[in-house]
């Protein structure tokens, strides 16, 4: 067990965060801790802003914002304590305060870890403003321009740090740099497009000011945060001494890679070990095409044999040969390598943090939202191999795989579906008997939900042909694991 890096208590807000789950504990506060500590510096304290419920407020506050983190390695555990984070608010009853944390000038960056349902992308980009929340929010917005409301209470992340930004343009337009750390590619500007959209016509002087004073890094972020189990808390009980309601837990591995963009000061994260570049795409794209595919096609296999970890899943041979051929097929051939990354060790390191026993991460949990996550880890592969001329077929297995999931997630004792988009995607594809009787009928009515599959491969009809096929090979798997 350690100390936090830096006394708690000598450190002042700098920073404000939205999405205070395991993630960016076990991530992002991390690396600003220790960024701070290395430098010396006591500006760049936390405040962290919640989603949808107290939760984690109710855990935090207790406690003066100190938390631990449980890093699990295959055959050990450590445990060391985290002071970054100084206030926690839930907006529900302080956006007023967050409002005005995000305007004062000591206050230089944003960042968000808000998961891909937190953006509300219309079809083909853009602003939806039919997403719950989003038009009352622009209300909101609209009259914080005219006069600061330290009551209305936001609705949606991007909406109160939309209000946010209007009261520091109010309050003399002091830069700022908001830091998306989603898995969203160019996750810097397709953030800065939803915010210059929630804002458009509102105020000309404020569009002005969000153009040319405030920054919008991209980023790529990795570190497996499984849920915290009662297992884990039990054991940090016998590494602290007390209770930890706040507890999370994490693999040693972490990655942080930053765009070189910044409006103002920021921490000096590359002393914690962070990359900071001038073009994060080569790493996102490796990161979302090796380690975020390799993930859902484990989790959505795992769940047809059975397992119910994805460290299980790997360790499952068969799946670990799938696993293997569609990085070597299909992955890899659409790849450059980043500066200092080998690519085929990279992709032998992601099968090993995969397949550490100490991270209960199930393969429920990865296999939730496909929907939302294939059209950012997935999709770019596939229209990249097609243009090439080759069909993905191991890409087409992964998505035959889901159609299984889909189908049998209504019968009795299944696994369910956790996705937005659940009842539209059963509608398409129907029950295991509805896929069996015309397949690629199933596959054609999938691959047109242009949500997730872009017309370019709907039209695509060797793709929904080499999905079809793939199907028996499903089949045949599942029949195997309940008869081995």
């Amino acid at each position: 067990m350690t100390s936090p890096a830096l006394d708690p208590d000598s450190l002042t807000i700098g920073i404000v965060h939205f999405g205070l789950g395991a993630f960016h504990r076990a991530h992002q506060a991390i690396y600003t801790e220790d960024a701070a500590a290395a430098a010396e510096e006591t500006h760049w304290g936390i405040l962290g802003v919640t989603g949808r419920s107290d939760t984690v407020v109710r855990q935090l506050q207790p406690q003066d914002g100190l938390y631990g983190v449980l890093i699990r390695e295959a055959h050990a555990s450590s445990l060391r304590l985290v002071g970054s984070v100084r206030d926690v608010a839930w907006p529900g009853d302080r956006s007023g305060d967050v409002v005005e944390t995000l305007a004062a000038p000591t206050t230089h960056i944003v960042t968000l870890t808000i998961t891909e349902q937190g953006y509300p992308l219309a079809r083909g980009g853009g602003l939806d403003m039919g997403v719950p929340g989003v038009a009352e929010d622009r209300q909101i917005v609209a009259n914080e321009l005219r006069r600061p409301d330290a009551v209305a209470a936001s609705r949606t992340p991007l909406g109160l740090l939309t209000r946010g930004l209007a009261r520091r343009f109010r309050a003399g337009g002091s830069p700022l740099s908001v830091v998306s750390c989603d898995n969203l590619a160019s996750n810097g500007a397709v953030l800065r497009t939803l915010i210059l959209a929630l804002s458009d016509g509102l105020d000309d002087g404020f569009s002005a000011w969000l153009r040319s004073d405030v920054a919008f890094p991209s980023t790529m972020v990795d570190r497996i945060t499984p849920a915290t189990t009662a297992a884990d808390r039990d054991e940090a009980l016998a590494l602290l001494g007390f209770e930890d309601q706040a507890l999370v837990v994490a693999e040693p591995f972490a990655q942080w890679v930053i765009e070189d963009s910044f409006a103002g000061p920021r921490p000096p994260w590359e002393l914690a070990g962070a990359i900071i570049t001038h073009d994060v795409a080569p790493y996102e794209t490796v990161k979302l095409r090796v380690l975020n595919t390799v993930h859902l096609l484990l989790a959505w296999t795992g769940l047809l044999c059975g397992h119910r970890t994805i460290a299980e899943a790997v360790a499952d041979p068969r799946l670990r040969t799938i696993v293997h051929d569609a990085i070597d097929d299909d992955i890899l051939p659409t790849l450059t390598a980043p500066q200092g990354i080998d690519l085929r060790s990279y992709c032998e390191n992601v099968l090993e943090r995969l397949a550490n026993p100490a991270l209960a991460h199930t393969t429920a949990q990865v296999g939730s939202g496909g929907s939302l996550k294939l059209p950012n880890r997935v999709v770019g592969t596939i229209l990249d191999r097609l243009a090439a001329g080759a069909v993905p077929r191991q890409l087409a297995f992964m998505l035959a795989a889901w159609l299984v999931v889909i189908a049998t997630s209504s019968e009795p004792g299944a696994h369910g579906l956790d996705d937005p988009a659940a009842e539209e995607l059963r509608a398409r594809v129907g029950s295991l008997t509805d896929l069996s009787r015309d397949p690629l009928a199933a596959v054609q009515r999938l691959l047109s939900f242009h949500e997730v599959f872009p017309e370019w491969i709907s039209s695509h009809e060797g793709f929904a042909v080499a999905v079809a096929n793939e199907l028996p090979r499903v089949e045949a798997l599942m029949a195997e694991s309940r008869n081995p």
